[in-house]
């Protein structure tokens, strides 16, 4: 005669492995974290205001012509 299962933890276990597997592709598809995230947005704006702080004013057409 066959093993004897508990069908309820079979489904169980089955869900927990789809899941882990589903898991997977979500980490390949979104990739990084919260605070990676962050932390790139933080040194493009960092860089972002370091370039605007060290731009030359140009001169506009009324005061070049005067």
């Amino acid at each position: 005669m066959g093993e004897v299962i508990n069908l309820r933890l079979a489904r169980k276990q089955r869900a927990r492995s789809e899941a882990v597997v589903r898991a997977e592709g979500n980490r390949r598809l979104f990739g990084r974290t919260g605070a990676e995230k962050a932390a790139e947005a933080a040194e493009r704006a960092r860089v972002r205001n370091t370039l605007d702080g060290a731009k030359l004013d140009s001169p506009t057409p009324d005061k070049a012509a005067k």
